[in-house]
């Protein structure tokens, strides 16, 4: 009357695996860059705890005192800049400010003044401004905490 199952597992039969979950944000934070495109404009001021690739127009001030700063070969910044490191692919007017280097390369330009302890001029890159050369720890970059605080 009542058909019982008749397949019985063994009890020594592997069981099938578990899955782990893992968090998604188990990944380092560090390595993040933020990349503004070639159509963004701001006017103002801008600030991150984080690099950041500029593409497009910025006209103000720009400030990442623990981290760098790209300038896009296309990007056409008027703005006072400070920040870690800077590497500049585009036009700059404005002055520069870096805590470590500032790179300038064959398709950049700056047109203000540079005050970094290493400068770096790719051969087509542009300066037009003074260049003050400072040991790393006299250099102040606004917003920049000492390292280990």
């Amino acid at each position: 009357m009542w058909k019982h199952e008749t397949s019985v597992k063994p009890s020594n039969a592997p069981s099938p695996p578990l899955v782990k979950a893992t968090p998604t944000e188990t990944r380092p934070v560090e390595n993040i860059v933020m990349d503004l495109g070639k159509s963004v404009v701001i006017k103002g001021e801008l600030s991150a705890s984080e690099d950041l690739t500029l593409y497009g127009q910025m006209d103000g001030r720009v400030t990442l005192p623990n981290h760098t700063l790209t300038i896009g070969p296309h990007a056409d910044i008027k703005a006072e800049i400070s920040a870690k490191a800077v590497v500049i692919m585009g036009a700059v007017i404005g002055n520069v400010t870096a805590r470590e280097r500032v790179e300038i390369r064959a398709t950049g330009s700056v047109t203000g003044d540079i005050r970094s302890p290493r400068l770096a001029v790719a051969d087509g890159g542009y300066l037009r401004g003074r260049v003050e050369m400072t040991e790393s720890s006299q250099v102040a970059v606004a917003g920049a905490r000492p390292a280990g605080t």
